[in-house]
């Protein structure tokens, strides 16, 4: 609940609760640093304080978005599929890391105007059918994204089914033996709206063998950046539907014939 209520004060509000103390407890260090500085420096100082840096690693490496755009993106490179398609990952993150070593195409609800080299942008709402664009890629990538399809969150129009329309129409533009990743939250099966859904993960294989798709490898990144490759059975999913959050990164197959 605590958490809860951090996460909705600092990223909705803008009100950080431990940042202000961090802050706080800083300001003494900063003001003894500048000192120490300026005793030994003739030239213009500007004040600007940066009072959280001391505490932080040199890079997000605990973050699961960090871990899913590594994974995925070392995925494809190491397949090297003829045309790669991505739908809503994160451009600055899984899109950026594609397009520094192959072509890749997006599709998006919303628009995106800057013109990224590598990058071929579409905007599109995956909760309609693409027309004439069945069997278009032999690789298609979807991490973060699907779990909020529906909601309304990005402008999408609001559709209770909007998650299985969406997995339906993103599995049609699938060549037949082509590779489909997917990420999205999974556990005791809700919607947190309007943030995002959180899946059983029998129910996302289910729907996947709907649409002709089987299930290859599954990794699971745990709160506090745990990764665990997980066995390809009920007693393993079982498990992974009773935990409270964790994000997994499925990779299905799509039967050769189709």
């Amino acid at each position: 609940m605590l958490t809860r209520l951090y996460w909705l004060l600092s990223e909705q509000f803008g009100i950080d609760p431990r940042k202000m103390l961090r802050s706080v407890w800083s300001l003494p260090r900063y003001v003894r640093d500048f000192l120490r500085f300026r005793s030994g420096y003739s030239g213009r100082i500007e004040l600007l304080p940066c009072l959280h840096d001391w505490y932080e690693e040199g890079g997000a490496t605990k973050l699961e978005y960090f871990w899913q755009d590594l994974l995925v993106a070392r995925s494809i490179f190491e397949a090297k599929p003829k045309k790669h398609v991505d739908v809503g990952s994160l451009v600055g993150g899984f899109v950026a890391h594609v397009a520094s070593f192959r072509e890749i195409e997006v599709f998006d609800v919303r628009p995106i105007s800057t013109q990224i080299p590598g990058v071929t942008f579409k905007q599109a709402d995956l909760m309609q059918p693409m027309a004439g664009m069945t069997n278009y890629c032999d690789s298609l990538s979807c991490l973060h994204a699907l779990e909020h399809f529906g909601l309304g969150r990005y402008g999408d129009p609001i559709d209770p089914g909007g998650f299985e329309r969406g997995f339906a129409n993103m599995a049609a533009l699938l060549k037949g033996d082509g590779v489909f990743y997917l990420s999205v939250p999974v556990g005791i099966d809700r919607v947190e709206f309007n943030a995002n859904r959180v899946v059983d993960p029998r129910s996302i294989v289910k729907l996947a063998t709907q649409h002709s798709l089987r299930l290859s490898a599954l990794t699971v990144i745990h709160p506090g950046a745990r990764i665990e490759p997980m066995a390809l059975d009920e007693a393993q999913l079982s498990r992974l539907a009773g935990q409270r959050y964790a994000l997994g990164i499925f990779v299905f197959q799509k039967h050769p014939e189709l």
